[in-house]
């Protein structure tokens, strides 16, 4: 079950495909947006990726950074990432431990060891404001996605 509105899971790290560490809880004063999908090299997930990737300058308008989130390690995000193209986007690594991030916001499928497909929306203070699960085979609606972060934002 996903993580409720109103938590604040705020103070994780994960690392992005270049294996720096993102500190969650380091990006003040902007919406966080975190999208979990469930393996790399998946179409589904790469859509996801390239929507969000496509759409960084509104997400930027918006005050909102996009993070993209699977138990992937960080080589295979690395590579990835270049694969799709990705020059803005961070995309992070929940791999060790598997799925600390899924686990946290209560998406990870302990059955098949990995997340499920998921954007989760937190607040300059780091509390969810906003949650939508999907089916894995669903990629997520972008247009959706930001009317819901300007209807926050207004």
């Amino acid at each position: 079950m996903v993580i409720e509105t109103g938590k604040n899971p705020n103070s994780f790290t994960l690392r992005d495909q270049k294996g720096r560490d993102l500190a969650v809880s380091d990006l003040k004063k902007c919406f966080k947006l975190l999208s979990f999908h469930p393996l790399a090299w998946t179409e589904i997930s790469s859509g996801q990726m390239k929507d969000l990737e496509y759409n960084y300058g509104r997400f930027e308008a918006l005050n909102t950074v996009s993070l993209g989130i699977s138990v992937d390690p960080v080589p295979a995000k690395r590579a990835w990432s270049e694969d799709l193209q990705l020059e803005k986007l961070k995309i992070l690594s929940d791999f060790y431990p598997l799925g600390f991030a899924a686990r946290m916001m209560g998406v990870f499928i302990e059955s098949e060891g990995f997340s499920g497909r998921a954007n989760i929306l937190l607040d300059e203070r780091g509390e969810v404001i906003w949650t939508e699960e999907y089916d894995i085979s669903e990629l997520p609606d972008i247009a959706r996605v930001l009317q819901v972060i300007e209807d926050f934002r207004r």
